[in-house]
């Protein structure tokens, strides 16, 4: 109970931190100058990690809920990322094509920060930060630890798991082993489908160990893929889309595998038996080799599935405003609909999968050697 109740006071807080940040809308007194269309910087700015969160509109006329910048640099600094969007043009020489480029920088409230590319820096004595060729050269940059659009939705999906499994969980120690109700009644057929078809089937009698990581990683992958497709939320964080979350899933499985395993599992990597020591030379670099190469592949499989799925749709959508003409539409909403179900579908498997390797990989290191 205090757990949910911590797990409540922290996301009130973070709650609170968006709420108070201010927001930025476009006044239609403004002009708003043409622009062309670009697919490829629309769906990058949709899939990609942001100090703010996306609501509706364009450059010009967007809406946004700018999220807290937390800094520490001789200190801590702290301030809304509000001062970063919108920012300054900044002219330079572009040398790749030999003519000038226009880059758009945001400042900071005067605290000696701008942000390119969504990567924040210090400016230099002049306060200036030198671009050259699309990219900042020479810069130092703060230690970050501001709240993302990925950051802010990993909270809220890890708080969404928590009090869904919580409910669950004091259900049964309520009232026992009896026939589910509410949130347990969805939710039980998961849990025996993790515990029965991936638990103990890939890792054997010693499984009931386990059961609480593959629990974990399965809500976790599955909870956060829904939540990148619900369409009430503008502009929602492609979490699972994201390498870095997908790397730290992987790098648990990883760690998971490798402080259960057993002599037989470290014997048949350094010391195969009935192998000649010869070959062993060229096996034993080979063995190591995979026992990364299997994280490896889990952590692409979730990070590509999750992001192409999330190009398709966008891409899709842009051929609309690529033909400036809405009779498209009749074409490419009903395709991008379609591939949103699928994503749905995809969502759940690709959460099943990953527990499902888990579990294989780790039933392989707790295996027992067979006479």
């Amino acid at each position: 109970m205090s757990l949910i109740f911590s797990a409540k006071r922290f996301f009130t807080l973070i709650a609170a931190m968006v709420i108070l940040t201010p927001t930025y809308a476009f006044h239609p007194g403004e002009p708003i100058p043409e622009e062309e269309f670009e697919v490829g910087e629309m769906i990058m700015h949709h899939i990609s990690d942001a100090h703010e969160w996306h609501l509706w509109g364009g450059h010009h006329n967007s809406v946004s809920v700018y999220l807290p910048i937390i800094l520490v640099d001789g200190g801590l600094k702290t301030f809304s990322s509000k001062h970063f969007y919108h920012g300054e043009a900044v002219h330079t020489m572009d040398t790749a094509k030999n003519e000038h480029a226009e880059y758009v920088l945001g400042v900071g409230p005067a605290t000696g920060y701008a942000m390119f590319e969504e990567e924040i820096y210090k400016l230099d004595e002049s306060g200036k930060l030198e671009i050259k060729d699309g990219a900042v050269v020479d810069a130092n940059s703060p230690l970050d630890f501001s709240i993302t659009k990925n950051v802010l939705s990993l909270f809220m999906g890890a708080i969404l798991i928590l009090l869904i499994l919580s409910n669950v969980a004091r259900f049964y120690k309520k009232n026992g082993p009896v026939a589910p109700k509410g949130l347990a009644k969805y939710l039980e057929v998961l849990i025996v489908m993790v515990r029965d078809d991936i638990a103990k089937a890939n890792i054997g009698h010693k499984y009931n160990k386990y059961v609480p990581y593959l629990l974990t990683i399965f809500f976790f992958i599955f909870i956060n893929n829904l939540l990148g497709l619900v369409p009430f939320l503008p502009g929602g964080a492609n979490l699972t889309g994201n390498i870095t979350v997908t790397l730290f899933l992987a790098v648990a499985t990883l760690v998971v595998t490798l402080f259960s395993g057993n002599r037989n599992y470290w014997g048949h990597i350094f010391a195969m038996p009935g192998v000649p020591w010869p070959v062993l030379i060229i096996l034993i670099p080979i063995e190591l080799v995979g026992i990364f190469t299997k994280p490896f592949a889990l952590m692409v499989r979730l990070f590509a599935n999750m992001t192409a799925g999330h190009i398709i749709v966008l891409a899709l959508i842009s051929i609309i405003f690529i033909n400036q003409s809405e009779v498209w539409g009749l074409l490419s909403v009903p395709m991008a609909l379609f591939i949103s179900v699928l994503e749905l579908l995809v969502a759940f498997l690709q959460a099943f999968l990953f527990a499902m390797l888990s579990a294989l990989f780790i039933g392989a290191a707790v295996e027992e050697a067979h006479h």
